[in-house]
């Protein structure tokens, strides 16, 4: 009683007059905000100001909502998927939860990418060609050129600050390969990460693939410790990511569940490796054994009793330097055949992953305004698993292993699990893009360029299980999104004019099968490879060097042999007409001409070992070779970490060792497929170098003599023989000034540890270098770690020598594409 007397006294609004104004506020709408401006302007205030609260109306300021009935937005990307892998398309593999969608909804099945990883994802999120948003190759080839320089422009807002500044919720899981390779580190500048491109929460890793037993995750820009992300259980890593996101997903809905959300889900599956749980394996067993050439025939027929593909499409011939299947011995098709079932089981595990998402959105009672796309493949399927396999992309691909037949048929039923890195040989690849030429990389092609797309919005799109022939490209999601949310692309974000969009809209062909096409001109390009669609025609070059050969000389861009196709009835790019047409090709590469610069292709580059030279990028290590490093600095990735390949280096440690002794991880790099650790095992000094997951690549220098309790100085001192890339050295280890152990290192990593694995002080946040800690993950060093020093000695390669590891350096930097 005395607080509402003291309440009128003030002018203070009564209970009833309270809700009054609460009931105004909610009679308020946003419908008249300007949404060509982001962020959007502040609304004046509209209540009443008076002496007292009671002679006053207030007039709280409301937050930004979406346009009325703005639809949620789950976009999903899968990674190195062909056109002819998934079932959807008439594939081998099942993929159910993309199949009920296109039972739902639609197939487009003249959708395009940009034959490569980080240029499709740049322009997915962007609506931009991958050159106007400085993303013509993959991170780690980037160069200093508009095109090129993978610092994507603040021009070109993504499609989550869009979204995010019109009233949704975004987040971002599994995949990102569009940080520029030297802000990849936790020093960042974090402005090109998930979090600074309008998602309010990302779950994944940042490169090009990931092991997906062991994967070096992220949530938001801080490293997630490994026994967070699945301890000795192994979770695989695609279930890890559905399982963040459903709770996101229901979390969003719980919490508002009247506001809209956009969900980007981009697991790493298929890239390699081919990881996938045992069962899932098992499910495909023998379903492989009649090889890839009759595959590729079996999948034509059902694309065209399935009407992807139309009833005169022709099946392209096999590139002579794939071998036939059967011309392999009984050896090589057991084991290739398994290589793909691995494969199969992998992409079908991820698809079920997917659904589960899926399944939350329905829980949730929101499916029907969920507008749901669904994209196979960030280009075709991937040919750089050599034309045998691997079980160790890394190690095989830049640090000259080997793995003959019988040292692969030995590891054929560890395929797909956390020993291997393994890939499948590049005939699986190739009949995974049926009926196309070509693969991944080859942006000339449709067998680079041409993947399936699934869309579904059963309150948007009347039409249930029809397909789409629109020429449609990556770039026309952003376009359809905004769209569909009734939402314009505004002209500047944070103050900086934007980009018009240079796709477009998919909407108008949701119900309308026989629209006319609006994408009518599209050209591609990547590392000189190049082509131009205009109006049902494309011309385009033939690739001047084979995509599973990375390393050799490459002739001038222009003198690349062209191509032309009328693909308005050749879906297949069967029938070349160059010959019979030269007029036609003439004109069409006039129009390339013009495309290239107005979306910054030029200059044309068909290089490979220049680019991926980390020496012509920005850089956190040039120039020094002192680094000191303090306990928990982890999750450091290779291009920032100091580089003792090649040279002689010393470490040193700084310990403390409690009464009882101590054990664990100082410092390592890489891990179980190629890396080194300085380890404290059973109480002892311990160096170890693994060139691969081979046994007798596992090479050790350890010391008989246990630290006692107290501080101790621990110094590794690595000599290196010289003579070329990768040879071997002789690692000294001292305690205390006094040499403890010594021993030969026959051969060392001489141009990458790893692919996706990381320098980590005081623990071990990936695979274990060596098995003897496997079972003790992450292995965190138990006693006192003050500091962990590297000092880089010269370094040991001559000039031929450095333009080799160039070469090998290029070599290997293709396989993460």
């Amino acid at each position: 009683m005395a607080m509402l007397v003291v309440g009128a006294l003030l002018g203070w609004p009564t209970a009833s007059e309270r809700l009054h104004i609460a009931s105004a506020q909610e009679k308020k709408t946003t419908d008249d905000l300007q949404r060509n401006v982001l962020p959007i302007p502040e609304p004046q205030f509209k209540g009443k100001i008076g002496r007292t609260v009671k002679a006053s109306e207030s007039d709280f300021p409301k937050s930004v909502e979406a346009p009325k009935g703005a639809p949620n937005v789950l976009l999903i990307l899968t990674d190195d998927v062909g056109f002819g892998a998934s079932s959807t398309f008439g594939g081998p593999v099942p993929t159910p939860n993309m199949d009920r969608l296109a039972a739902n909804g639609l197939k487009y099945n003249r959708f395009h990418t940009t034959a490569l990883c980080s240029p499709t994802r740049a322009a997915l999120i962007s609506g931009r060609n991958h050159h106007s948003c400085a993303t013509g190759n993959i991170m780690e080839f980037a160069t200093g050129y508009p095109g090129y320089n993978s610092v994507m422009s603040k021009s070109c807002g993504t499609v989550a600050q869009v979204l995010r500044g019109n009233g949704y919720n975004t987040s971002w899981y599994g995949k990102n390969h569009n940080v520029p390779d030297w802000q990849s580190s936790m020093a960042g500048p974090f402005d090109l990460w998930p979090t600074g491109l309008g998602f309010e929460y990302f779950y994944g890793f940042v490169g090009g693939d990931s092991d997906q037993w062991h994967s070096p995750l992220f949530e938001n820009t801080i490293p997630v410790e490994a026994e967070e992300q699945s301890g000795n259980k192994l979770t695989h890593l695609d279930q890890i990511l559905a399982d963040r996101a459903i709770k996101w997903i229901q979390t969003q809905n719980a919490m508002a569940p009247d506001k809209p959300f956009f969900a980007y889900y981009a697991p790493g599956l298929g890239h390699a490796p081919h990881h996938a749980p045992k069962d899932w394996i098992a499910k495909f067993k023998g379903q492989f054994d009649h090889g890839w050439d009759k595959q590729r025939e079996m999948t034509l027929e059902n694309q065209k009793k399935m009407g992807v593909v139309p009833a005169t499409t022709k099946l392209t011939p096999r590139p002579e330097e794939i071998p036939a299947w059967n011309s392999l011995n009984d050896d090589q098709k057991k084991l290739y055949a398994r290589m793909m079932e691995v494969y199969a089981g992998g992409l079908s595990h991820c698809d079920h992953q997917i659904g589960r998402v899926i399944d939350a959105i329905a829980e949730t009672g929101e499916l029907d305004n969920t507008l749901i796309i669904y994209v196979m493949g960030d280009n075709g399927a991937s040919p750089e698993g050599t034309l045998q396999g691997t079980t160790n992309e890394c190690a095989t691909a830049g640090n000259g292993v080997t793995e003959d037949l019988p040292y692969l048929m030995s590891m054929i039923d560890k395929l797909g699990g956390p020993e291997t890195y393994n890939h499948y040989p590049v005939g699986w690849c190739h009949s995974m893009n049926a009926p196309f030429q070509w693969t991944k990389q080859v942006a000339s092609h449709f067998g680079g360029t041409r993947n399936g797309l699934v869309i579904s919005w059963p309150k948007g799109i009347k039409a249930k299980g029809e397909i789409r022939s629109q020429f449609h490209h990556i770039i026309d999601i952003v376009p359809t999104i905004l769209e569909a949310a009734k939402i314009p692309m505004p002209e500047s974000i944070d103050g900086v004019k934007q980009k018009p969009l240079e796709g477009v809209s998919m909407v108008y062909s949701f119900d309308d099968a026989k629209a006319k096409e609006r994408h009518t001109t599209q050209y591609f390009e990547l590392v000189g490879n190049r082509g131009i669609y205009h109006e049902g025609w494309i011309a385009c070059t033939y690739p001047a060097r084979l995509p599973w050969v990375t390393v050799g000389a490459l002739p001038n861009p222009d003198d690349f042999k062209w191509e032309l196709y009328d693909v308005s009835g050749d879906f297949s790019e069967a029938e070349n007409l160059a010959a019979k047409n030269p007029e036609k090709l003439k004109e069409l590469q006039a129009l390339f001409d013009v495309e290239a610069k107005k979306y910054n292709v030029y200059p044309l580059d068909s290089s490979f070992a220049d680019r991926a030279d980390p020496a012509i990028r920005p850089s956190l290590t040039r120039g020094r070779t002192v680094f000191t490093y303090y306990p928990g600095m982890v999750r450091i990735p290779e291009g920032s970490a100091p580089d003792v390949k090649n040279k002689a280096y010393t470490m040193t440690a700084e310990v403390e060792i409690p009464e009882g002794g101590a054990n664990g991880v100082i410092a390592t790099q890489g891990g179980r497929f190629g890396g080194w650790g300085l380890l404290i095992l059973d109480g002892k000094p311990v160096f170890v170098h693994a060139l691969s997951n081979q046994t007798k690549h596992k090479y050790r220098v350890a010391s008989d003599q246990k630290l006692t309790a107290g501080k101790h100085t621990i110094k590794v001192d690595f000599a290196y023989d010289g003579g070329g890339i990768g040879k071997g050295g002789t690692a000294t280890i001292s305690l205390d000034g006094k040499e403890v152990a010594k021993g030969k290192i026959e051969r060392t990593v001489g141009v990458r540890f790893s692919l996706d694995e990381t320098f980590d002080v005081g623990s071990d946040t990936g695979t274990p270098v060596v098995d003897d800690y496997t079972d003790k993950m992450p292995f965190k060093f138990t006693g006192k770690l003050n500091k962990f020093v590297t000092e880089l000695g010269k370094d040991g390669l001559g000039l031929n020598d450095q333009k080799k590891l160039k070469e090998l350096t290029e070599k290997l930097v293709g396989a993460v594409e």
